[in-house]
């Protein structure tokens, strides 16, 4: 017989087709992660874990809880509350290239798109034969962003330019920054997140200026070819990879394994620009007006509530947009359009406070994507004090009025993020309670 390997083709026809049930296995075995039919990643479930020592699978759902080497093994974005193991350093001491990531920062923080983008950065840095650098383009107050986790090597980081704060929509000074870093660094790739949040518009002035035609919502891409999504998500493109790339939302992995330098950088020289946008600050908004889907700081009654009135001041107080569990709409307490989760809305705030919800899988699942959950509650055995990253364990009508006297206490304390406030608030009113 003949030593030629053979072709399948029904196995090739199977890693074409996205959407065939036996793709995502077969991708998984030649190619590691894959993406379901909307391009987002995924994982193979049978490749998580690890093999004991009596040859069984086993899984570690812990998180990390016990501190233990196998705490890590399940990877992703797993919340990690017991002993942190130490990650190793990569170190990149003299980058022949340097691949730059402007990141979006919202309220000070990365965001999993920040994140993902960064895991891209470094595919592309680590793809060519040249030792490259991932640079990390910081504009405004970075509050929680720990670059060294993130994958960044350098960072420049900026909070202000000619005297005028980098927080706000300030464009021209935002795009006086990058050209200075590209004057000084000369970046074989640019990217940013495709995301309302002033990535997108951020890049599309850059890639003017330099004259590069942009890849937009880009969600695969390597040195050479890029997919980009269009045709209202139905549809990809196939391009050379640009210079200037604006990634979608799980372009990639984001970098969990290593830690790095973060070195920072100094610019030479940023040109003086005069403004055209003068930033008179945010617009007040009605948090009652606010969409749940959209909102970044929710206050959320369940069953447990008994003064309603008391609740509903709180929440104007504290400036949240209020939210309810699924018995709460069913006796008729809140409209069923304030209802929190899966068979309600979705939600991604930033600040979830889930005030008397015991915390039923639907509704645990559609807090899944918020980035602080606080919860009050006299049981300190259910679901919801599980799940949240700060527990108040009392009587919530009694917590309720103390956080309504330290808001009021409050509000004449300029600079005060509503997010942060919340948390600050709670702290205290569990030690009162």
């Amino acid at each position: 017989m003949s030593d030629t390997p053979r072709r399948n083709p029904r196995m090739e026809w199977i890693l074409r087709n996205r959407l065939h049930p036996e793709h995502e296995m077969l991708a998984a075995a030649q190619n590691g992660p894959t993406r379901g039919p909307t391009g987002l990643l995924r994982k193979n479930p049978h490749a998580v874990g690890f093999i004991g020592p009596q040859g069984i699978r086993r899984i570690d759902r812990s998180a990390g809880l016990s501190g233990g080497a196998s705490g890590s093994s399940s990877g992703g974005r797993g919340r990690s509350t017991g002993a942190e193991v130490e990650l190793p350093l990569h170190r990149v001491d003299n980058p022949d290239f340097y691949v730059a990531v402007v990141v979006d920062l919202v309220a000070g923080r990365l965001s999993s798109h920040d994140r993902d983008i960064l895991g891209q950065a470094r595919l592309l840095a680590q793809a060519a034969e040249e030792q490259g650098a991932v640079v990390a383009v910081a504009l405004g107050e970075a509050r929680e962003a720990n670059f060294e986790l993130a994958g960044a090597d350098r960072l420049v980081s900026l909070t202000e330019l000619n005297g005028r704060p980098l927080s706000g929509y300030c464009p021209e000074h935002r795009l006086a920054v990058l050209e200075a870093v590209e004057s000084q660094l000369a970046p074989r790739f640019w990217l940013f997140p495709d995301s309302i949040h002033g990535g997108a518009d951020l890049g599309s002035r850059l890639s003017a200026r330099l004259g590069e035609r942009p890849a937009v919502h880009a969600w695969k891409v390597d040195a050479q070819q890029t997919v980009c999504r269009g045709g209202t998500q139905r549809t990809d493109w196939h391009r050379p990879t640009a210079r200037v790339l604006l990634l979608a939302e799980e372009c990639a992995l984001p970098v969990d394994e290593t830690r790095h330098e973060a070195k920072p950088i100094e610019l030479d020289a940023i040109p003086d620009v005069s403004a055209l946008i003068e930033d008179l600050g945010p617009v007040d908004v009605d948090p009652s007006k606010i969409a749940l889907g959209e909102a970044e700081f929710i206050l959320s009654a369940g069953n447990g509530i008994r003064d309603w009135d008391q609740f509903h001041a709180v929440a104007t107080a504290l400036g949240a947009t209020e939210g309810a569990s699924r018995v709460a709409v069913d006796d008729g307490h809140m409209p069923r359009g304030r209802q929190v989760g899966a068979t309600g809305t979705w939600v991604t705030a930033r600040v979830y406070v889930a005030v008397g919800i015991s915390g039923a899988i639907q509704h645990l699942q559609g807090i899944g994507q918020c980035d602080k959950v606080i919860a009050i509650n006299l049981d300190e055995s259910c679901d919801m004090i599980k799940r949240a990253d700060l527990s108040v364990i009392g009587d919530s009508q009694a917590i309720l009025g103390e956080l309504l006297r330290l808001a009021e206490a409050r509000q004449g304390s300029p600079d005060t993020a509503s997010d942060d406030a919340a948390t600050d608030m709670t702290e205290e009113a569990r030690h009162v309670a």
